[in-house]
């Protein structure tokens, strides 16, 4: 069974930083680009920072240097290192996987975890 778990979400001062972890299971990490998106209230959806599996990265503009993406395939784990954080950071985050090979083959979410920033 594919499962995401996330956690590292919480509540931090504009300027501080955060890492967000996301522990996928049921064997795809290694098939699959892993991403990370938020969404916050009233807003749709949006993608914050993608790697591929293996390990190009790409990041939406707002947070290109401050963010960084990486995962560790050993330990089946994606992370998201948020520096630098500003008040509309604040979002649900969310980690994706997207599997392109194998027998589970399809799109995964996680469960979210809440980032609030505070000015």
């Amino acid at each position: 069974q594919v499962q995401l778990v996330e956690s590292g979400g919480g509540l931090v001062q504009a300027g501080g930083s955060l890492r967000l972890s996301c522990v996928a299971s049921g064997g795809i990490f290694n098939l699959a680009v892993m991403g990370w998106y938020r969404q916050s209230s009233g807003k749709e959806r949006e993608l914050v920072a993608v790697a591929s599996i293996g390990g190009v990265t790409n990041y939406v503009d707002s947070v290109k240097g401050r963010f960084t993406i990486s995962r560790d395939n050993a330990k089946n784990t994606v992370y998201l290192q948020m520096n630098s954080l500003k008040p509309e950071d604040t979002a649900v985050y969310y980690c994706n996987a997207d599997v392109r090979l194998g027998r589970n083959r399809g799109n995964y979410w996680g469960q979210g975890t809440p980032v609030t920033v505070s000015s």
